[in-house]
């Protein structure tokens, strides 16, 4: 996996799509309606995916094939776009972007309706489907995401053990100090930052509403400083901060190697990282090919309580949608249906599954016996939120404020770290007060 999780998560899109001439919100049919009778429901229909794995391991083909047992009339072709945010935005000027696509960052939520045919109303998807509001438009949904991700850190319960922690920390400070004792005690890089990949540093905007326990946390990035003292940003960025700023980081962050990570973290060489439990799959597949016991990696949450308790936010991945000019929209719904609640892509990712009915995956299992809290946040200020950082240009859900955040604890940029996030907050709260004029 890549940055989909981080991008399907973001509560930061940009513009819409320069130039695109869409018009999807007036076009005949704009609803995809639930399919019919299975073995009338007919046409070829292309999927885009961001999954260039499993398109290229023939794991897509198997999904289709066991699709065509329900929908025998229905053709499914895939198309694996390797830097899918660029591509899509340059296709989505057109009205060929394929059947069934994943909702990009760079369309703003109130032109969804433009682009992609509605699935039905919020009031009736709510009761069955998590994460509803986050392509809610005037009361109908326009995305469902397969499967849902909750952030937290991959880390190598062996290396943590070795350096004498066994329970997980609950205060940044707590967190602080066991990372100093692995660096003392072992011979793994306590933490590391994917500095040179740029997209993991995003995620740690996802610490929003999770410090806090607040199932309103994207609602008060709307209404105030995100980084005023004791928000959730600035608590996850210290975090960050002290982390680079004690040492406990890569040497030089900028020669740092996602690919590379996994494995070595797999084997020990590198004990943590933030990141989310879409990668525990990844992390644990790097372990069987390096050889050893995929059982090492373990997830946690970040480090604070609320009332002595650990809350995670959970959200959506990437969404799929229809493409509103499609001209075979009960085939492309009928893919989205059958691919949310029955094609086990859920469980082949360790993910959490956006039926309100089903269980948590086993991996997460440590989480329900510790008692984490999940909660999901409401997105209904989630356009709101994006038109203010677009304006803003802080870009939460960008690497490079991030990336001058670790310049500044490493000493590679000046400054302090009160300056830096007065700077961040009176950007955002300045163009509050403008945004939509």
């Amino acid at each position: 996996m890549n940055r989909r999780t981080v991008l399907a998560m973001a509560v930061g899109a940009a513009l819409l799509v320069p130039g695109c001439t869409g018009t999807g919100g007036s076009a005949k049919g704009a609803d995809a309606e639930a399919p019919g009778d299975p073995s009338k429901v007919s046409g070829t229909i292309t999927v885009l995916t961001v999954r260039t794995d499993l398109v290229q391991d023939g794991t897509m083909k198997k999904y289709a094939a066991e699709f065509n047992k329900t929908y025998p009339k229905v053709k499914v072709e895939f198309q694996a776009l390797t830097n899918y945010e660029a591509e899509i935005k340059i296709r989505m000027n057109t009205e060929d972007y394929g059947d069934v696509l994943l909702i990009p960052g760079v369309i703003k939520k109130s032109d969804y309706p433009k682009f992609f045919a509605s699935l039905g109303t919020r009031a009736e998807r709510s009761k069955k489907y998590r994460f509803t509001d986050f392509t809610t438009v005037d009361g109908k949904v326009y995305g469902q995401s397969p499967v849902g991700v909750m952030p937290g850190f991959v880390y190598n319960k062996r290396v943590w053990k070795e350096a004498g922690v066994t329970d997980w920390p609950a205060t940044p400070a707590a967190f602080l100090a066991a990372l100093k004792a692995i660096k003392s005690k072992t011979d793994a890089i306590p933490y590391y930052t994917n500095f040179a990949a740029q997209w993991p540093l995003t995620s740690w905007t996802f610490v929003n509403g999770s410090v806090s326990c607040d199932p309103q946390a994207t609602t008060r990035l709307a209404e105030g400083d995100p980084w005023a003292k004791g928000s959730d940003l600035r608590t996850g960025d210290t975090l960050l901060y002290d982390i680079v700023k004690e040492g406990l980081a890569e040497k030089d962050p900028t020669t740092s190697n996602w690919e590379e990570s996994k494995p070595r973290t797999a084997r020990g060489e590198i004990a943590t990282q933030w990141l989310g439990t879409w990668a525990i799959v990844q992390f644990q597949d790097a372990a069987r090919k390096a050889g050893v016991n995929p059982d090492d990696i373990g997830f946690m949450p970040f480090p604070a309580q609320t009332g002595g308790t650990f809350c995670a936010t959970v959200g959506p991945d990437y969404n799929q949608a229809v493409n509103v000019h499609s001209p075979h929209k009960e085939a492309a719904r009928a893919w989205i249906d059958w691919f949310t609640d029955k094609s086990g892509y859920d469980k082949d990712n360790l993910a959490i599954s956006p039926l309100r009915s089903a269980p948590m995956p086993e991996v997460l299992e440590p989480y329900e016996d510790a008692g984490v809290k999940l909660i999901e946040l409401d997105d209904s200020a989630g356009a709101e939120v994006k038109l203010i950082d677009d304006e803003s240009e802080v870009g939460i859900n960008k690497p490079e404020y991030r990336q001058d955040l670790v310049d500044l604890a490493r000493g590679a940029k000046k400054g302090s770290l009160d300056e830096f996030f007065a700077g961040l907050g009176e950007k955002w709260t300045d163009t509050q007060k403008t945004v939509g004029d």
